[in-house]
């Protein structure tokens, strides 16, 4: 379940944080976000921030997925929920309009993951509210809208798998035009720009200072990005693990990107286009693991038992996004979560092969940089790269308060080296874990 949080930043040091469940409204006219009681959320939560701190701006980040239609004083229609199956309906007509992949980088991914797929739907199943519409802007957008009252496009938001952007040229793709909503698009702003200061009726309602400052931005992955583009050289990857684990790899080409991989770019603050992967890791995680152990003598149980879990366990992401998640073999129930470890490793790994990836520094953040044997594991299967585990949980929204002040003056924390291991058993394991994967593909 995605969550709702808000976090407070003193030049890097996490001062406070409130978070609640996100809620998904049934419709109609479709799923979407239950956008008012996420306003309230935010409201509350800045009251009592304020009232022990000061604060000088807001940054929102959210993912990649979501998309506001705003009128002249709110929505125009709900935000739609990137799960809602539903959106497929239009396929046939969208895929006459996509571009090819050579030029947005953005593969054809399943529900409502493709926000130009969003769009169109929007557009021809609800034309009356897509009538009253003004500006499409980016989730992390439409909060900063909501705040500041400035509309703005911004490329980290539309570079993500949304098939609107084309990242060599730097410029929206043809789907915008073919589809009529180049009208819709407000002017394009950086990440870090300030929009303007909070609106006066949101000063009055939080007791936040009315120059409170609002930054226009910026996509989740893309904010956990930020920390390492100014502290380290290319090449590097970050794996940026949560729900979804997405795999970012600074300096690679772009060439051995394949959308049937789920492998694509994306686009960072600085409108660089970054090769990248993805697969639902945090879910898949979730349905594999139990209650149990998940250090290395797990692991190596699980391997010398030869039970495996192979993909897929979540319906979206990932190179076998199409298959059905299977465990073969018998696994005690205390181990589950050492072979979903196990099982996440080996997807990381098989990604980063595929594209090439194969120098520079590997650094886990998020959700998996606190699961040490998943970043030993992964160290162990990839021995021509040094890992670093970030378990900072608060990773996205640190990187996001970069924004406020950009570029930072203040030094950036260095994640955890992870010291090379050997793990028994484990290269034979993966040729026959890779194998079965093979088999179960054709």
């Amino acid at each position: 379940m995605f969550h709702l949080k808000l976090a407070l930043f003193d030049d890097g040091r996490l001062l406070w944080e409130k978070s609640a469940p996100n809620c998904i409204r049934p419709g109609p006219p479709y799923p979407h976000e239950d956008v008012e009681s996420a306003w309230n959320f935010f409201l509350d939560a800045l009251r009592e921030a304020a009232r022990s701190h000061q604060i000088g701006a807001i940054v929102p980040t959210a993912h990649g997925a979501a998309g506001a239609l705003i009128g002249e004083s709110g929505l125009a229609a709900p935000v739609m929920d990137y799960e809602f199956t539903g959106v497929e309906v239009v396929e046939p007509d969208y895929a006459r309009l996509r571009p090819p992949f050579s030029e947005s980088l953005s593969p054809k991914v399943p529900a409502g993951l493709n926000l130009g797929r969003q769009l169109a739907y929007q557009k021809w199943h609800c034309p009356d509210l897509f009538a009253k519409a003004r500006y499409f802007v980016g989730y992390p957008q439409y909060w900063a809208w909501r705040l500041a009252g400035v509309a703005a496009s911004e490329v980290t938001t539309l570079g993500a798998h949304t098939d609107l952007w084309a990242p060599r040229q730097g410029q929206a793709s043809s789907l915008v035009k073919a589809l009529g909503v180049d009208h819709l698009l407000p002017p394009l702003r950086r990440a870090f720009d300030p929009l303007g200061p909070i609106k006066p009726d949101i000063a009055a309602a939080t007791g936040l200072a009315p120059g409170t400052l609002v930054v226009c931005g910026i996509h989740d992955s893309n904010a956990s990005l930020l920390p390492y583009l100014v502290s380290r050289r290319a090449p590097f990857t970050v794996l940026s693990t949560g729900t979804w684990v997405i795999l970012m790899c600074v300096g690679l080409s772009l060439d051995q990107l394949d959308p049937r991989d789920d492998t694509l770019a994306n686009v960072d603050a600085l409108g660089r286009p970054v090769a990248c992967g993805r697969f639902m890791g945090g879910r898949e995680y979730a349905v594999i693991a139990g209650d149990g152990n998940q250090d290395l003598d797990a692991i190596e149980r699980v391997i010398a038992s030869g039970a495996m879990a192979l993909p897929c366990f979540s319906g979206h992401g990932g190179p076998y996004a199409t298959t059905k998640g299977v465990i073969r073999g018998e696994v005690a129930a205390s181990d589950r979560t050492a072979l979903a470890t196990l099982y996440c490793a080996l997807i990381s790994d098989l990604m980063l092969t595929r594209m090439g990836a194969t120098r520079g520094d590997l650094i886990v953040e998020g959700t998996f940089g606190g699961n040490r044997a998943f970043c030993q594991t992964l160290g162990a299967l990839r021995t021509t790269q040094r890992v670093f585990a970030a378990e900072d949980t608060a990773g996205t929204a640190r990187g996001a308060a970069m924004l406020a002040h950009w570029p930072p003056s203040y030094q950036i924390a260095e994640p955890a080296p992870v010291n090379p291991i050997s793990i028994t058993g484990l290269d034979s394991y993966r040729k026959a874990w890779t194998a079965a994967v093979d088999m179960i593909a054709r």
